[in-house]
């Protein structure tokens, strides 16, 4: 049931330092502004059919719009084998990879986007250990 919810984050208590911080945090007008450029590019990659973001992406779309090079394959079959994640989550972390390439405005997968989608399955780990 766990593989079936795309995020897992674990998310630790916030230290007294850090509320009370004059720095501001990104702002929300700038993650919509991420958030809107990102979802055009899915709009557009999906233009010529039913799916409107990555989410919706089948098995052979994921092939087709998430390619990836030698070393992304190999920390992809690595993340894999010890973590002993399911073929689902495999399809989950290409999508959500897909996803936060779109958000970096990479037009392909980079492995700092793939290691971030691995580490959001790491709870399936957790649970089943």
């Amino acid at each position: 049931m766990v593989d079936r919810i795309d995020i897992h984050v674990e998310v630790p208590g916030t230290h007294f330092k850090e509320l009370s911080s004059k720095v501001a945090g990104t702002s929300s007008a700038d993650i919509r502004e991420l958030v809107t450029a990102a979802r055009k590019v899915q709009y557009e990659r999906f233009s010529d059919t039913s799916v409107m973001y990555n989410a919706q992406m089948s098995s052979k779309q994921i092939r087709n719009h998430c390619p990836l090079d030698r070393p992304c394959m190999d920390l992809l079959k690595t993340s894999f084998d010890e973590l002993g994640l399911s073929a689902r989550a495999h399809d989950k972390v290409l999508r959500l990879a897909r996803t936060i390439a779109d958000l970096d405005a990479s037009n392909e997968i980079q492995i700092e986007h793939l290691a971030e989608a691995i580490n959001y399955r790491m709870l399936d780990r957790d649970i089943w250990s």
